[in-house]
């Protein structure tokens, strides 16, 4: 079995969620007391999100590489950033490790493409949303990020940080997200990816009228398929496409 690096924290509540599922998988696919082999960096999200609210990108990015070196000192085969906003500095990590980084947008398009969806509405950090670097990395598998306008955009943001990220799940938050994907679907979006991963804790399938992707969700199987791989290069090759 391989190891997977984790860095988390970003924030614990979703980092949770990527432990659970990748042992739940594991264990039903080898069975008895099978568990993962993951080697965890759980950050202090308080001191990740003052880089991102004073707009020092270079000092998250080092946070997160020196994270992404301890995995790798703690055994990992791969490693994986537990939040899409933080993949702003994906470059970083890569360049601090000497395996593969398993890009949370190439897991979301793993399961967006086989069902022919190449326009996704995009829910999630402001970040991530309006600037180009998730888009993109969407766009390479053929794929169209379709963003909320400006004022669901700043709802969206709002409540993933002064709500999700502190473990608050609320009705009216709830309704508002869907009626944010009821305005992509005008926009032509086929389906929307929750790129945020605590968005998934408070928005289901019954909730939305079009299909969703939790990234979450979509991330961490792809992780428990490269735990379970016997060749992580060959498991990581799709995923670099």
């Amino acid at each position: 079995m391989q190891t997977i690096g984790l860095i988390g924290g970003m924030s614990w509540h979703s980092t949770a969620s990527y432990y659970r599922l990748i042992n739940e998988i594991v264990a039903e696919r080898l069975g008895g007391h099978a568990s993962a082999q993951v080697a965890l960096q759980s950050l202090d999200f308080a001191a990740v999100r003052q880089c991102q609210v004073d707009g020092d990108w270079d000092g998250a990015g080092e946070l997160l590489a020196e994270a992404g070196r301890r995995c790798v000192a703690g055994g990992a085969d791969v490693v994986a950033i537990c939040t899409n906003l933080m993949h702003k500095v994906a470059p970083a990590v890569e360049a601090a490790i000497d395996v593969p980084l398993l890009h949370i947008a190439d897991a979301v398009a793993g399961v967006a493409s086989p069902q022919g969806w190449d326009r996704l509405g995009v829910l999630g950090a402001r970040w991530v949303m309006e600037e180009t670097f998730y888009a993109e990395r969407l766009a390479r598998h053929g794929i169209t990020a379709v963003a909320p306008g400006p004022d669901d955009r700043d709802l969206v943001d709002r409540v993933v940080f002064d709500e999700l990220t502190q473990g608050r799940l609320l009705d009216e938050s709830r309704a508002a997200y869907v009626a944010v994907i009821e305005r992509l679907a005008e926009q032509g979006a086929q389906a929307v990816v929750l790129a945020c991963t605590e968005i998934g804790l408070l928005v289901g399938p019954d909730d939305s009228p079009l299909p969703l992707i939790d990234s979450a969700d979509a991330h961490a199987r792809a992780l428990a398929e490269v735990a379970l791989s016997q060749e992580v290069a060959l498991a990581s090759a799709s995923a670099a496409i």
